[in-house]
């Protein structure tokens, strides 16, 4: 596939990128093993569906392997088999509260029914009459409605009493209870950090009656991430300041009204409160102080952030500015993450029911006097098939934002008069995306999936070893977890400068990958600078309007007076808020990576002479000269040539700024390390100082000698 050929690399290294132009397929094999993957997928699906498994989904099935809602076929050594179930078309249980926390499954006996109980049956002659009433019995096939009240093993053949009432579920036919409390079991069991009961019910009671606070502040984080994005595109030059000040206001702001609703709390005299309501008052007095506690550290490493960045902003402005600008001659770019969220969407629909699909695929089993549906052979792999394809094409589809993104903002940045750009960008990159580039999104993507995979693993692992593992097993467990997770973050940059490299020359995976390498390499302090600047700034708008969202939701929730429920509502719109502003703003941080790699490739490739001009904006030609002259002026370039370009940040500056960040981050680590107990505290520390010693430190090393190594200027006009 051409990533290891000797010939390709010595043509790569003498080839003058040509943006836009000889433009033909790449990684065509990667593309039909694709094809190929998803027609496996596909089978999948196929064979479930045509081997009754869509049926036995839908319908239902009871536990005699009788499909509700039609004629069955006689399962051997089953009596009570191959019955005539048309006019029964619903699955009741005779025990619904009855959970098998192992197989996540209902334990209890299935039968077909005609309808489900409508209100509740306290009695068996409540059921007997419900029986003779509606002509749906709910005991045993073999038991007449006549015997429920007299037959001696009623008890055993007939519901559980009392009965809960029951409402079919849309689509699947099964007769679910209205009130969900008796699943309450196996809630607590799943939510393992949950100690006391009677917290885990106040918090889903506090969820269940903000429902509409929740909705209504999920909405406001969505509209306010709109807002940020299209303010971003007019106030470019100053957003790295307002949004300073803002985040500033905002944590300040949160941190104040908690802590005034602690001392509001605390101050409130404690004889008008009974003595039920007592230990309830001091949990949401302590509840309080914790979330001040929280807000407050968090501001203050917050400011100390900040502190440490303030002056290396200026490069950060030039690139937002000129990305507010693509922002504005491709207004589409904003509803990118709708396409994609839209197809991630349909996809993980497909995936959730061709997974249920599979969890009633198989051949009917007799266990006993029931039947049980099992698959047995090479067919019981396609599981693992199925969660391959689940990750694969989850990021397949988020490559080929990457992909449509970068296409969109090459054309813009290599387009030197901005008049005659094409008229939609967009679908122009979509195009050359799926006539010429499907496979190289394949191969990136999958890729990462060889990356995820081995870390889901480890993952899983670890969670089933939870609490039998020694401390030491625990700490190897995640070292390798979090080498993984960093090895995964690196290869998704690489790969979306790939992309890029990809969008501009028409060149494979592999070729673009080490182009790509190449430029990042020759400017790895300034990505690096650049990098931590910019995805700060960017994150100083998510946190934004996570702050604005969680203020809202304190203010709205405050006349709840139990504060010890607004945990999990303000858990859940907080998460949901982040992951909103996230899918936005990683649109504008594509197109500044797309942007900065386009400017690195124009200032090498490029030096200002007749034939070969630079396509940069005027925004970062002014930044140049003015970094040039800055350099002058403090004795750096006096005796250079006029057209001599220097680095955008000086070396020395640029290994000043990699020093701060990586011993700040030792302490901090250790800081919010000793907010662990025991064995944590001990793996947590043991895996921060393992990665400063073999990450941190090492990328230091080589960014000195790479500043002391590189090349002291480009040549410019």
């Amino acid at each position: 596939m051409g990533c290891c050929n000797s010939t390709s690399a010595a043509q790569s290294s003498k080839r003058e990128w040509k943006p836009l132009e000889d433009r033909s397929c790449t990684d065509l094999p990667w593309l039909l093993l694709f094809i190929l993957f998803c027609l496996g997928m596909g089978f999948i699906c196929g064979f479930s569906i045509a081997t009754g498994a869509a049926a036995r989904l839908v319908s239902g099935y009871d536990s005699y392997g009788n499909i509700c809602g039609q004629k069955n076929a006689k399962v051997e050594r089953i009596p009570n088999s191959g019955l005539d179930h048309t006019h029964r078309k619903y699955v009741f249980f005779l025990d619904p509260c009855s959970v098998d926390l192992v197989k996540r499954k209902i334990k209890s006996v299935a039968l077909c029914v005609a309808a489900c109980p409508s209100h509740e049956l306290k009695t068996m002659y409540d059921v007997q009459k419900f029986a003779e009433k509606n002509g749906s019995a709910l005991c045993i096939y073999s038991l007449k409605p006549s015997e429920y009240t007299t037959h001696s093993k009623a008890s055993v053949l007939c519901p559980k009493l009392p009965v809960p009432e029951s409402a079919p579920i849309p689509f699947f036919h099964r007769c679910a209870p209205v009130n969900i409390s008796c699943y309450a079991k196996f809630a607590e069991a799943l939510i393992t950090f949950v100690s006391d009961n009677s917290v885990l019910h106040r918090l889903i009671s506090g969820v269940m009656t903000s429902k509409e606070i929740i909705l209504g502040l999920c909405l406001l984080s969505l509209v306010l991430s709109m807002i940020l994005m299209v303010i971003i595109r007019y106030i470019s030059r100053v957003l790295v300041w307002i949004l300073t000040i803002l985040i500033i206001l905002g944590s300040l702001g949160g941190t104040g009204v908690l802590w005034w609703l602690y001392a509001k709390q605390r101050k409130s005299p404690k004889e008008t409160v009974i003595p039920e309501q007592l230990q309830i008052a001091e949990d949401n007095l302590r509840a309080l102080l914790i979330y001040a506690i929280s807000a407050t550290v968090f501001t203050v490493i917050l400011f100390l952030i900040m502190l440490v960045m303030r002056k290396r902003v200026a490069l950060t402005i030039a690139l937002f500015h000129v990305a507010g600008k693509v922002f504005i001659h491709l207004p589409l770019l904003v509803f990118q993450p709708f396409w994609t969220f839209l197809a991630l969407l349909l996809f993980w629909m497909y995936w959730i029911m061709t997974l249920l699909f599979l969890g009633t695929l198989g051949s009917a089993i007799p266990k006993g006097e029931f039947v049980e549906f099992e698959v047995s052979g090479p067919l019981q792999y396609m599981w693992w098939y199925h969660v391959v394809g689940l990750i694969w094409i989850s990021e397949f589809i988020l490559a080929c934002q990457q992909m449509t993104v970068a296409g969109a903002v090459v054309t813009y940045y290599f387009t030197r008069d901005k008049r005659n750009l094409p008229y939609t960008p967009i679908l122009g990159s979509v195009n050359r995306l799926i006539r010429y580039h499907l496979g190289t999104v394949a191969k990136g993507s999958f890729i990462i999936t060889l990356v995820k995979i081995p870390r889901m693993i480890l993952m899983y692992i670890h969670n089933q070893l939870k609490g039998k593992e020694n401390a030491c097993a625990r700490c190897m467990l995640k070292s390798c977890i979090c080498c993984l997770w960093c090895l995964e973050k690196c290869l998704n940059y690489l790969n979306q400068n790939a992309y890029t490299a990809t969008a501009i020359n028409s060149t494979n995976f592999c070729t673009s990958a080490k182009d790509a390498f190449v430029i990042l390499v020759e400017n790895a302090l300034r990505v690096a600078t650049i990098n931590t600047v910019g995805d700060f700034m960017l994150f100083l708008g998510k946190i934004l309007i996570v702050c604005c969202t969680a203020l809202a939701g304190i203010m709205l929730l405050n006349y709840q007076q139990d504060y010890t429920v607004w945990v999990l509502p303000l858990v859940i719109v907080c998460l949901f808020a982040f992951l909103v502003a996230h899918c936005f703003l990683s649109i504008y941080e594509m197109v500044v990576d797309v942007l900065f790699l386009c400017f690195a490739i124009d200032t090498k490739y490029n030096d200002g002479s007749p034939g070969r001009e630079f396509y940069m904006d005027k925004v970062l030609m002014e930044f140049v000269e003015n970094s040039r002259k800055s350099m002058k002026e403090a004795g750096k370039g006096g005796a250079a040539d006029s057209r001599e370009l220097k680095p955008m940040v000086g070396g020395d500056e640029e290994v000043t700024t990699l020093h701060e960040f990586h011993f700040c981050f030792l302490p901090f680590s250790v800081f919010t390390d000793c907010t662990s107990s025991g064995d944590a505290y001990v793996v947590c520390i043991t895996q921060d100082v393992l990665l400063f010693l073999f990450v941190c430190l090492p990328i230091t090393w080589i960014a000195e000698f790479l500043s002391q190594t590189r090349s002291s200027s480009v040549k410019v006009s």
